[in-house]
């Protein structure tokens, strides 16, 4: 069982996680700015030039076309190592064919120690002319250059393909490099967009949309430019700011795969309604662990010296990897440049801090606007509390509670800003980020899925298409705090009056929402955990998209910052028909709770109704089997029917 989900994970991961376009209405006629997409890492593709023949030789890009060249090169070797693994489980044969694969695949991306590209790389793109989205499409017919293709699809049916953009570069090079490169691009766009239009038409300012890497390149743009004026709204979102968890487990060699969590991960992207992560409750699948450790030392030998690599370390890990893997003078000039990076744009005590730059760059009518995911794992095993990829911290500057854990009740936040900005769970501290009031917090949204939920992608295109200046408290229908509502995930839940996410004594009823686009919902229980609350109602069904408000009994204390759960569990028609989610709450109704400052932090998660029925021994046992989830939440249901038959027979 192990082999055969291993090897499932391992051909799910070698494919892009692809969702459909969405056309919608977002831009208004005042914004009448073209948009630059700023893509994720790796995306733009790069060429170089046989200094003996002068032919030119594709170097990167067509991921997908370069492994199957990989796997053609190698394949009687791959077929080999692979029937030995079948026949005995030595895997060791299979590892070695794969590294020496990768290397081939990635031989001419090599840098030299001090961050030099040992061989002459170039973009295939690169003039406002070349990168615009009408001449790709008529240029490039066969789908080359393609970068972030959902998201311009539904841009270029929005305002026009002649009017976006597409910044490309060499994203082994660093974000500062990056960033000047963007500054004269922003300049060739607009003189190319204003060509032959008439001076009314004509514009001074971009759109911008960053994806990811794209998010650190353009954050690092606009705090060492933006206070030049060239930018109307720039949307951020995933942004690696403050570096990516995976670049520390990868350097560092301290990485292992959480499976459970990447195969959610891949539901989110795919939005599958199935729960297939509940494979692996039990399967921990140190096998694949092993795979990846020996792996890694192969993946680091090639991408050992590349600026970006170390311009994506976080701020806390630097110094530690920078003596383990750096020579002082080798790789001086990659250090300096990775030094500045760190401590004069990633720090808070650094000259162009991302929260001053975006400041300046605000004060003179930039809209700068944060997406960022919270609340999931790291899949590469970081304990940190992340977009799966991205820290939550290094994205926004927010403060964060350590994953598994939240702020004890009473918890005040660090900067008065006039709002309340610690988020339901409790886990999230939005009063310090980077742009607090400008930054929009997603549970469990994962990195790269802006589209595949309704609310990120909605909240995406409205803040980069309209004429209008937002912030995170006043925009209708997008608070700051929102639990996603991916049809991956199920069901959503809020309350009828508060903002999404907290409780006072104004709300009466709990709304709940199917998130399904194709199936029918039947909810089966729902059960408050830390509140005395008590749901009253009988099982019901939803159609996809419908909601339901559920009144509840039991009186609302008068006290505030107060964290509590509630679990839905419910029945799908699909080949894993019972599920549950679990949501967090603040209740927000009078005097806050008293604030243990010895004890700062609590565990995230409340107890499981079963857990307190059968102990702690047999819990973890069910855990061990792999079913203690499935089996709390078929408890819940069948208390609930207890309960409703008895109440039916009073």
């Amino acid at each position: 069982m192990k082999k055969l989900i291993s090897l499932l994970l391992v051909i799910i991961m070698c494919f892009s996680l692809s969702t459909a376009a969405f056309a919608g209405v977002y831009a208004d006629e005042g914004n009448k700015y073209p948009v630059i997409m700023i893509s994720g890492y790796s995306s733009s593709s790069l060429r170089l030039f046989d200094e003996e023949t002068g032919e030119e030789i594709h170097a990167w890009g067509n991921t997908g076309d370069q492994i199957m060249m990989a796997l053609e090169e190698y394949k009687e070797e791959l077929i080999a190592a692979a029937a030995k693994f079948v026949a005995t489980g030595d895997i060791s044969p299979a590892v070695e064919v794969v590294g020496i694969a990768f290397n081939w695949l990635f031989d001419n991306l090599r840098c030299n120690p001090d961050g030099s590209s040992i061989k002459e790389l170039s973009t295939y793109l690169n003039t406002a002319e070349e990168t615009n989205w009408a001449n790709i499409q008529k240029n490039y017919p066969n789908g080359e250059h393609n970068e972030e293709t959902e998201m311009m699809t539904i841009l270029s049916e929005e305002i026009g393909a002649e009017n976006l953009y597409l910044f490309t570069c060499d994203f082994r090079k660093g974000p500062v490099e990056i960033a000047g490169r963007m500054r004269a691009f922003i300049d060739d766009v607009i003189a190319h967009h204003n060509e032959g239009k008439a001076e009314k038409d004509k514009v001074d300012k971009v759109n911008l949309l960053a994806v990811s890497h794209g998010g650190q390149t353009t954050g690092t743009y606009l705090t060492l430019y933006g206070h030049e004026g060239k930018v109307n709204n720039a949307v951020l979102t995933v942004p690696a700011l403050g570096g990516a968890s995976l670049a520390y487990d990868l350097m560092s060699n301290n990485g292992k795969l959480d499976e459970y969590g990447l195969l959610t991960y891949i539901e989110h992207g795919m939005k599958w309604e199935e729960d297939y992560h509940i494979l692996l409750e039990a399967e921990q699948l140190g096998f694949v662990d092993a795979i990846v450790g020996e792996l890694v030392p192969q993946i680091i030998g090639v991408v050992q010296y590349w600026q970006s690599l170390w311009d994506f370390i976080p701020l806390e890990h630097y110094e530690e990897l920078k003596a383990e893997l750096l020579d002082p003078v080798e790789s001086a000039d990659l250090i300096a440049k990775s030094d500045y990076m760190h401590y004069e744009i990633m720090s808070p005590d650094g000259e162009n801090y991302y929260g001053k730059g975006f400041k300046k760059a605000q004060d003179i009518g930039t809209n700068i606007y944060i997406m960022a995911g919270y609340n999931a794992k790291s899949v590469s095993g970081g304990e940190v509390t992340s977009d799966a990829i991205i820290p939550t911290a290094g994205a926004t500057g927010a403060v964060v509670a350590p994953f598994g854990k939240r702020f004890a009740d009473g918890y005040t936040q660090k900067v008065d800003t006039g709002y309340y900005q610690v988020s339901p769970c409790m886990t999230v501290d939005a009063s310090t980020a980077y742009i607090p009031h400008h930054t929009w917090f997603i549970e469990n949204y994962y990195h790269g899925m802006t589209i595949s939920d309704p609310f990120t992608k909605n909240l995406m295109f409205t803040l980069l298409l309209s004429s209008k200046s937002f912030d995170a408290h006043t925009m209708a229908g997008y608070p700051q705090f929102h639990e996603t509502t991916n049809p991956s995930h199920g069901v959503h839940a809020a309350f009828n009056k508060s903002t999404e996410g907290y409780l006072s004594s104004a709300d009466k009823t709990l709304v709940v929402t199917n998130c399904s686009a194709i199936n029918d919902i039947t909810v089966m229980s729902i059960n408050a955990r830390g509140l005395g609350l008590d749901f009253i109602f009988e099982p019901f069904t939803l159609a996809p998209g419908e909601s339901k408000e559920v009144s509840f009994e039991g009186e609302i204390p008068e006290i505030s910052k107060k964290n509590f759960e509630i679990n839905i569990s419910f029945m799908n028609k699909t080949i894993t028909p019972v599920s549950d989610r679990t949501f967090d709450f603040t209740l927000m109704n009078g005097k806050a709770a008293e604030y243990n400052e010895s004890e700062p932090y609590v565990n995230a998660d409340m107890p499981k109704e079963l857990d307190e029925v059968i102990g702690e021994k047999a819990s973890s046992l069910l855990k061990k089997l792999g079913i203690r989830n499935t089996a709390a939440t078929i408890y819940n249901i069948a208390v609930k029917l207890i309960d409703f038959v008895m109440d039916f027979f009073r």
